[in-house]
């Protein structure tokens, strides 16, 4: 019996970010039959490591190497994150800490510093996407990143109360509302952190047996 299976299908998602793990929940688990999604709350308290990659892979890689080696079980981890044209592809993988704010008011602070620094740019030029990276590492040693985008432009005001971080600035390629105003299965469906998801569900469930 392998590791895998001496576990059961259970994974763990690396992160705190509760509708992180709805959403992989919400698109993982009907793909993987009797998977079991785990976030760190329902595991043995570590420190977090520090995400000092400078690529989203790398950062992928990074939480979900601590996570298996703490709990023994399979990981997985993304970092994703908002890479603006007109800003050189920032903020990149630092769009989570862009403003420099944390707690409840860091998405807010986040959005509104990116809307300063594009004040000034036209339609035109707010071209951008999303990007995300999933890694899945395996007690065996076992490391697969997947990754997905999503691409499309930044509004000049937020809109929507769905979804987190830069979705109520982000209008995706073909629909004219925010990504926080997208109906559930629309976003997941379009989504970078859907795309990565889906490509890696057969890996898991080849994984796990």
């Amino acid at each position: 019996m392998t590791a895998a299976a001496a576990n059961g299908r259970r994974i763990v998602l690396a992160s705190n970010n509760a509708k992180k793990l709805a959403e992989l929940q919400r698109i993982v688990a009907p793909l993987v039959p009797g998977l079991t999604v785990l976030g760190l709350a329902d595991v043995e308290a570590y420190p977090e490591p520090a995400e000092t990659d400078p690529s989203f892979a790398g950062n992928a890689l990074i939480k979900a190497r601590a996570c298996v080696e703490v709990t023994g079980l399979p990981a997985l981890a993304d970092d994703s994150g908002l890479c603006v044209d007109a800003l050189n592809g920032m903020p990149g993988v630092l769009s989570a800490r862009w403003s420099g704010v944390s707690g409840p008011d860091k998405d807010r602070a986040n959005n509104d510093l990116l809307l300063s620094q594009l004040g000034d740019v036209p339609d035109v030029r707010r071209t951008a996407r999303f990007v995300c990276a999933i890694a899945l590492c395996l007690p065996d040693g076992t490391e697969i990143v997947e990754h997905g985008e999503m691409a499309g432009r930044i509004l000049h005001a937020p809109f929507g109360g769905g979804g987190f971080g830069y979705d109520p600035l982000f209008a995706a390629t073909g629909h004219e509302v925010s990504t926080a105003e997208l109906e559930v299965a629309e976003k997941d469906r379009i989504s970078h952190r859907g795309h990565a998801l889906t490509a890696i569900a057969p890996r898991i469930a080849a994984a796990l047996g």
